[in-house]
């Protein structure tokens, strides 16, 4: 894995609160990119199957703000229990893995 960035997966019950929770992360500088998009999920919560339509929202972090990311989306997200899953990145254009290192950067 590189030092530089990863990607988190989350779900979120609708765009509006994707739309709301990228905002806050690129906002906190906490996310340089974040990317929605519309699935339909299929899982079994209280023994029962749900089939729910969701939006998937990618998350391009630093590594070293992966753990303030995940309590940030901990926080706002309107899940009991979110899917929140931190993916290493092993490689990529060495410029854009610069970019969202730097854009993650904390205001000092």
């Amino acid at each position: 894995m590189n030092d530089k960035m990863c990607v988190l997966l989350t779900t979120m019950a609708n765009e509006n609160e994707a739309q709301n929770m990228s905002q806050m992360l690129i906002d906190r500088k906490l996310a340089a990119c974040t990317q929605e998009f519309e699935v339909n999920s299929r899982f079994r919560w209280n023994d029962t199957i749900q089939t729910e339509t969701e939006v998937v929202l990618l998350v391009k972090t630093a590594v070293d703000r992966v753990e303030a990311t995940v309590e940030a989306i901990r926080e706002a997200h309107s899940y009991d229990l979110p899917e929140i899953i931190v993916l290493p990145v092993t490689g990529g254009l060495p410029a854009y893995m610069d970019w969202v290192h730097s854009e993650t950067r904390p205001n000092i």
